[in-house]
């Protein structure tokens, strides 16, 4: 199954030797064409932070502050924790440009698994991956002209699903995030969870800009696929203040969910 797009092979980011990790063409965000769209660089936040606490606890909780302007020559990702109980441990990650300028900070929150066997559950059914079609990715209109983030990723729709303005669903398979490493399942997830704005706008971009200042994905499951979908829908407000809410699947159910604090901005 094929989506509008050739998902290519080249990752996110590459590392430098110094350290520092520079944008490839997928990072590349909508609006300029010199800064990252901020999926990739909240994936690079849950690396760190998984690093910093190690795999025996699953991050839970992720909470970007995007205080900044990501630009795509090269960020410096820092992690330190918080607190490291038996049960939990958090962390706190910041975001520098070359120049040791903060672009971001967040927190996130590690849960320690264990076996409880079977337990009482909700079911939701996901949408059917086996359904979808083919479609345009949901920006059409981006701001520069250059390759970026929507060209290297796969998007599918569900069957007879809204391609239009407002809420919808969309599949999407998206690169590794750094090259020569496989990301983790909730890395991999970041950059489609940093999409619910993106993917349920109300009005084009020629109409209205809508950049989020935030990215809050709450985890209750580790996604076991690499199609993921985004259920999303976003409230606009004549303050210019708006907000964009997800829930995340995989291909057996939901695993999270997603939200943004939007500023709404009219094109010049």
């Amino acid at each position: 199954m094929n989506g509008t797009q050739d998902l290519s092979q080249q990752a996110y980011f590459h590392l430098r030797p110094d350290g520092a990790f520079v944008g490839n063409d997928p990072a590349r965000g909508p609006w300029s064409a010199d800064h990252c769209h901020a999926g990739p660089v909240s994936g690079l936040i849950v690396r760190a932070a998984e690093t910093e606490v190690g795999p025996e606890k699953m991050l839970t909780r992720l909470t970007v502050d995007l205080l900044r302007p990501q630009p795509l020559t090269g960020l410096r990702v820092a992690a330190e924790t918080t607190r490291h109980t038996k049960t939990l441990a958090t962390t706190r990650v910041t975001v520098h440009d070359l120049d040791d300028t903060l672009c971001a900070t967040a927190t996130t929150m590690h849960l320690a698994r264990c076996n409880l066997g079977p337990v009482p559950n909700v079911t939701i059914t996901p949408p059917r991956l086996e359904d979808a079609v083919t479609g345009p990715f949901p920006i059409g209109e981006i701001r520069h002209g250059l390759p970026g983030f929507a060209n290297h990723s796969e998007v599918l729709y569900p069957k007879d699903g809204n391609q239009g303005a407002g809420p919808k669903t969309v599949w999407m398979r998206t690169p590794a995030l750094l090259e020569g490493e496989d990301p983790s399942p909730i890395q991999a997830l970041c950059p489609l969870a940093d999409c619910g704005n993106g993917i349920s706008w109300n009005a084009p971009t020629t109409e209205m800009g809508f950049m989020n200042t935030d990215l809050t994905v709450q985890i209750h499951r580790e996604p076991g696929s690499d199609w993921l979908a985004s259920e999303s829908l976003c409230h606009w407000q004549p303050s210019g203040i708006g907000m964009s809410q997800s829930v995340l699947y995989d291909t057996q159910g939901p695993v999270g969910t997603a939200l943004q604090t939007l500023v709404l901005f009219p094109p010049k």
